[in-house]
């Protein structure tokens, strides 16, 4: 794990979720555990924006909700400027609440559909009882809808009158709206167009910079995640394999997976991308409910030994902080 210090918002350390698998309808029997997240240490300092790639299922989203305390961890410690989240109450916690949000993947399913959009915005303002009066619960309202690029005028629409970006707007504004230190961003753009990615990026940019706001940005495309990072955590199979600032883990990637998922990012110009190395990955990837000894990634690495399938390889600095669990690295 890397060396924490006092800049650290947020202190992930050997965090696990595991989810149990039961049979039978009246005398249930634990068949298995899924282990969705094994393991994964990570900090975050403050103001800075780290991003969590890999494909569908390696456990990105359940890192995100765990961090939360959405999920309770089975085990590990999440330390949140300092207090281990998962040593508290359910009622001590909700005193973090207003510290800590998310941005979901899908702008449709994330919002109440028989709610107004100014009552979205405006809930947790009432949860929180941060508003003293009705005036002061709108004139927040509408500054906010004005922050995410909103007009006010749409306060009583509804989520349907609205399109898949505005949408999204509308969920960072929700986000924003207890002046929260950090937000995690659950693939807040996968769903939308490509032009209206770039715009909810730039947006997010422009808040991160204007209200110090510090990000856990999850998501699956590359070229997303190093625009906005400022580093970058690579995981498969419920562990991060990678994790180092996203110009080296771009011009200088270690881990075999780190480099496959790189050769498959296109690239506009037919010339460069005639010339760059291609790493394709056979079969499939392994259960998180039996998942294969030793490193999880060697029944599909390109340079696997007889040792990578005996022991899990110790993550290790690299220089330059730059961080691999691979022992071929």
């Amino acid at each position: 794990m890397q060396n924490q210090d006092n800049d650290n918002l947020v202190e992930v350390r050997d965090l696990k979720m595991y989810f149990t698998v039961t049979s039978g309808v009246v005398f249930q029997k634990k068949v298995a555990d899924v282990k969705a997240v094994d393991g994964v240490s990570f900090s975050i300092k403050r103001g800075e924006t780290l991003g969590l790639v890999g494909e569908s299922g390696c456990g990105k989203t359940t890192t995100g909700r765990a961090l939360l305390q959405l999920y309770k961890p089975t085990s590990g410690e999440v330390i949140f400027d300092g207090e281990d989240l998962t040593k508290l109450k359910s009622s001590s916690i909700r005193g973090f609440r207003k510290r800590m949000q998310m941005i979901f993947q899908d702008p449709y399913s994330s919002l109440n559909p028989r709610q107004t959009c100014g009552s979205i915005v405006g809930e947790p303002l009432l949860v929180h009882k941060m508003v003293n009066s009705k005036n002061e619960y709108r004139e927040q309202v509408e500054e906010l809808l004005t922050v995410v690029g909103l007009s006010p005028h749409m306060m009583n629409r509804y989520p349907h009158e609205f399109s898949g970006g505005q949408r999204q707007r509308i969920g960072v504004a929700r986000a924003l709206a207890v002046k929260p230190s950090l937000i995690v961003c659950d693939e807040p753009v996968s769903a939308l167009d490509v032009s209206i990615q770039a715009q909810v990026i730039n947006l997010l940019e422009g808040l991160q910079e204007k209200f110090n706001l510090t990000y856990l940005f999850i998501a699956h495309d590359l070229s997303v995640v190093r625009h906005i990072s400022d580093r970058i955590a690579v995981m498969y199979l419920g562990k991060i394999v990678e994790l180092a600032d996203r110009a080296e883990i771009y011009e200088n990637p270690i881990h075999p997976y780190t480099k496959a998922l790189l050769s498959a990012v296109p690239i506009p110009d037919p010339e460069i991308d005639s010339k760059r190395e291609r790493v394709i990955l056979y079969g499939d990837v392994p259960s998180p409910l039996n998942p294969p000894s030793g490193c999880v990634f060697h029944p599909r690495c390109p340079i696997s030994i007889n040792e990578c399938s005996q022991a899990m390889p110790e993550f290790r600095n690299m220089g330059n902080d730059h961080w691999v669990s691979c022992i071929r690295a």
